[in-house]
């Protein structure tokens, strides 16, 4: 239950800070700026990695959990579980958030700028490539270690700063679907899923072609 209730709350962290910053920008007449506001991502998934990433390894993403079993790292038979965690924290998150500001922004909630193939090609490849990072500087299952939350909250950031604009830059379901099912944001949401998924399984090929398995650690 420990790494059950981690995933809830680090996930209920990414959402609320990161789609809360979203708001605050619209509420404070863009104090923020996009720059802020994908920071807050970043900062807020490095501050959890340190928090719990030894209790849970700090996925806070159905897209992670589906990475590191696809890279044999990861148990099958808890993905459900942490899937579900993920999910529960984000629609808590989105209700509080919510209940505190209103519906701005609609919570946050990702969606197309442009062509949804254009967003749906992005997420594919900002997925990939955040996966990919997370497996290289994770041990075992559990994104740990020293470096490994400024790594993985400077991946965030990085492509939260370039991607944003055009599809929101989730790079994970739950932090779309939390916002989207409170808001009743259901426009596209399918990109925010499916995309990741792809994506993910990207990210292990190319973590294998790497000789990823050779260099990692695996849980002692």
């Amino acid at each position: 239950m420990n790494k059950f209730a981690s995933e809830f709350i680090g996930t209920f962290a990414l959402v609320f800070a990161g789609c809360g910053a979203i708001m605050t920008n619209v509420m404070s007449d863009g104090a923020l700026g996009h720059s802020g506001v994908a920071l807050t991502f970043g900062l807020v998934v490095m501050a959890m990695i340190y928090a719990v990433g030894d209790i849970s390894g700090a996925h806070f993403n159905p897209a992670v959990t589906l990475g590191f079993w696809l890279a044999r790292r990861f148990p099958g038979r808890e993905v459900t579980p942490f899937v579900l965690s993920q999910l529960a924290g984000a629609a808590a998150a989105a209700g509080m958030l919510k209940l505190l500001f209103g519906d701005i922004a609609k919570l946050g909630s990702t969606l197309p700028s442009g062509p949804v193939e254009q967003s749906f090609g992005l997420e594919v490849l900002l997925t990939a490539g955040l996966v990919f990072v997370i497996l290289s500087v994770a041990i075992g299952s559990k994104e740990t270690g020293i470096l490994a939350g400024v790594a993985i909250g400077g991946t965030v950031a990085m492509e939260a700063m370039f991607g944003g604009p055009i599809s929101g830059a989730s790079m994970n379901p739950a932090r779309s679907l939390g916002p989207a099912l409170v808001s009743g944001t259901f426009e596209h949401q399918w990109l925010y899923v499916v995309a990741p998924v792809l994506g993910a399984a990207i990210g292990v090929s190319g973590w294998h072609l790497t000789g990823g398995k050779d260099r990692v650690a695996p849980d002692s």
